[in-house]
């Protein structure tokens, strides 16, 4: 027997369900959706190329099954570790019971919408390669990480309503930009994307710091990001207090919550950081994200890179959240910031792939892009473990359509 073949038993086990050779969505992933069936919202799990809604695995625990009875996940994420567990046991046994066997729900045009109501959004600058390439961009003739960088995840709030799922258009937003000596307002002429990983938090820390090694108590699940970025508005706002209206207009995120427990047997553990953090974010548990990401446009591969070389990681970043005492709570969303490693086909955002402009990436039909063009679409993919007995996150997909605004839109 193969590696892959013995992955592909352990991830499926004798399960009834139809899983083909090589999905990332056997038993061990086990992820949760929100599809519209029959016009109303549900919440599934997939597996293979089939959902099933929760609710129906769980007939014989009503307690646990009424907790989706809305339509989302809001009342499951508030329930906290021992639920989430439960719950996740309960779809297992639901999966390898062969007297509950029945025809699944192609995946394949159904509407997916966002599972969760997003209740506070963080996004952080958490990759070392990233944060370099940018520095070199913009500050060529100085060190390219800022003091602090090395000090503290530094990151931002963002706007929640932000937020939309894999699938929603973007519409190329407008903004004052600078041209020459002047302050024009038109559309965004550099539009972006980035390579990010999310990660849903469920429970509330009732206003206590979270340890780094207690990541695991408060984030549910992980999530593709994809965090557009509107370099040019961006580049006029962003001093001194950081990005608005250059990254509030679309932040697409995977349709499919893949739970903690389910990326855990690929978690690795952190290198050592010089400078040695601050106690607060010094931990000992494997945290370290072994997660495969590539990046296309209109079909061509322009980035692939792991998330196992950002520098700070996901638990640092909670607990660097939380650390002053700021709630946290069901619903609440952080995301790493853009994942770039350190050669040039590793780059997880145009500008830098792209290089600013100067050096612009080729597409399979010949063209070339510097920035994004109206049309475009913009699809992000990540697996932890090998390719074909992993677990997977989807795709976040996103396609650029023209900005529509016109000044008659805005009110007296």
């Amino acid at each position: 027997m193969s590696i892959n073949d013995a992955a592909h038993e352990s991830s499926t086990g004798a399960t009834w369900a139809p899983i083909p050779r090589g999905s990332h969505f056997g038993l061990a992933n086990l992820p949760y959706g929100v599809a519209v069936i029959d016009d109303r919202p549900m919440v599934v799990t997939r597996v293979g190329d089939g959902v099933l809604p929760v609710a129906y695995a769980l007939a014989g625990r009503p307690e646990w099954a009424d907790l989706f009875a809305d339509g989302n996940l809001d009342r499951f994420l508030a329930t906290g570790p021992e639920t989430w567990a439960g719950v996740r046991a309960e779809l297992r046994r639901f999966f390898l019971d062969k007297g509950q066997a029945r025809e699944l729900i192609p995946v394949s045009g159904l509407r997916l919408v966002l599972p969760f109501t997003v209740g506070d959004y963080v996004d952080f600058y958490a990759s070392l390669d990233h944060a370099t390439n940018l520095g070199r961009l913009f500050r060529p003739d100085s060190e390219p990480l800022l003091p602090n960088w090395r000090r503290l995840p530094v990151g931002y709030h963002g706007r929640s309503r932000g937020i939309v799922v894999s699938g929603t258009r973007v519409v190329r937003p407008a903004g004052l930009v600078r041209a020459g000596d002047e302050v024009v307002r038109r559309p965004c002429a550099q539009l972006d994307y980035e390579v990010e990983v999310g990660f849903v938090i469920g429970g509330s820390n009732h206003g206590r710091p979270v340890g780094v090694d207690s990541a695991d108590s408060h984030v549910f699940g992980v999530v593709l990001v994809n965090d557009w970025s509107a370099r040019d508005i961006q580049a006029f706002e962003y001093q001194p207090l950081g990005p608005m209206l250059g990254k509030s207009f679309a932040t697409s995120v995977s349709p499919w919550v893949v739970p903690l427990e389910a990326v855990k047997p690929y978690l690795l553990q952190q290198p050592r950081q010089e400078p040695e953090p601050d106690s607060v974010l010094r931990g000992t548990r494997p945290w370290v994200l072994d997660l495969a990401l590539d990046v296309s446009v209109n079909g061509t591969t322009v980035g692939a890179t792991n998330a196992a070389g950002l520098y700070w990681t996901f638990a640092q970043q909670l607990a660097h959240l939380t650390s002053n005492g700021s709630l946290i709570g069901p619903g609440d969303f952080y995301a790493t910031g853009t994942v770039s490693g350190p050669g040039e086909t590793e780059r997880g955002s145009l500008i830098e792939a792209a290089w600013r402009g100067a050096n612009p990436v080729k597409l399979a039909d010949g063209s070339e892009r510097s920035w994004l063009l109206d049309g475009d679409e913009v699809l992000i993919r990540g697996r932890f473990g090998p390719e074909g007995s992993g677990v997977g996150l989807g795709e976040v997909v996103g396609r650029v359509v023209p900005d529509e605004v016109d000044a008659s839109m805005f009110l007296p």
